[in-house]
């Protein structure tokens, strides 16, 4: 088995770059080498004629990492849909034996790899191949990134639910406030997550009206239990 984490959410835009990079920024600072991937990357913009994959570019310049962006990103499309969606659109087919060949060569470089999935667990990739077929492949544990937003029990459970009858081992959620707004949902979710996840609640992270490395990185560190987290991570969880 290969060391890392998997970083799924309880639906789409609810933080998962920023959690993961956060995850890599920590790491690296204690001085892990740190690989990072998100197997597909859709809805990038075309500058100059090139599609520009931004979240594969920050979780790279988060770990600190040289690798070739075709390892840390193997697709890139442009329309703002699930990979198979964007894949059929665009007239390409992905393969997910390529996509293990990258994740194959990032852990062989590095002590750990963090993979972002996108969506969730049950966007599929292909017509028949899901993001849950391919963390349980990847035999990688997962952190659940859930919105702090109403509706977020539901989603997370359902996350939760998905995991385990894939045999996906789930470290624990994370919450993450992606609105200045704070509500009555905002207000009460993180203890309605404690009392029915049924996994360990690992924190909250605030909302962020400026996203870089450094500002995510320290807050991670003061918003969630990281160390308990990296421990996680790296296979030592009652250390």
């Amino acid at each position: 088995m290969q060391k890392g984490i998997f970083v799924t959410g309880a639906g789409t835009g609810v933080g998962k770059t920023v959690i993961a990079a956060g995850l890599a920024a920590c790491l690296r600072e204690i001085g892990e080498s740190v690989g990072v991937m998100k197997p597909v990357e859709t809805g990038c913009a075309r500058v100059n004629g090139r599609l520009v994959p931004h979240d594969a570019l920050f979780l790279k310049a988060a770990a600190g990492c040289k690798d070739d962006l075709s390892d840390i990103v193997p697709y890139v499309f442009e329309s703002p849909l699930a990979p198979a969606l964007a894949a059929e659109r665009e007239g390409r087919r992905i393969s997910i034996r390529r996509i293990m060949n990258a994740f194959q060569a990032l852990s062989s470089r590095h002590d750990l790899v963090i993979v972002e999935g996108a969506g969730g667990l049950l966007a599929p990739i292909t017509a028949r191949y899901f993001y849950a077929d391919l963390a349980a492949r990847l035999a990688l544990p997962a952190i659940v990134v859930a919105g702090a937003h109403l509706g977020t029990i539901n989603h997370t459970l359902l996350t939760l639910q998905c995991a385990e009858r894939a045999g996906i081992k789930v470290l624990g959620v994370v919450m993450d406030h992606l609105s200045p707004e704070e509500g009555l949902a905002e207000a009460t979710n993180a203890a309605a997550l404690r009392r029915w996840a049924r996994v360990p609640f690992l924190g909250e992270l605030p909302f962020l009206p400026q996203v870089n490395v450094e500002t995510i990185r320290e807050t991670l560190k003061r918003s969630l239990d990281i160390e308990r987290i990296l421990r996680m991570i790296e296979g030592n969880p009652k250390s």
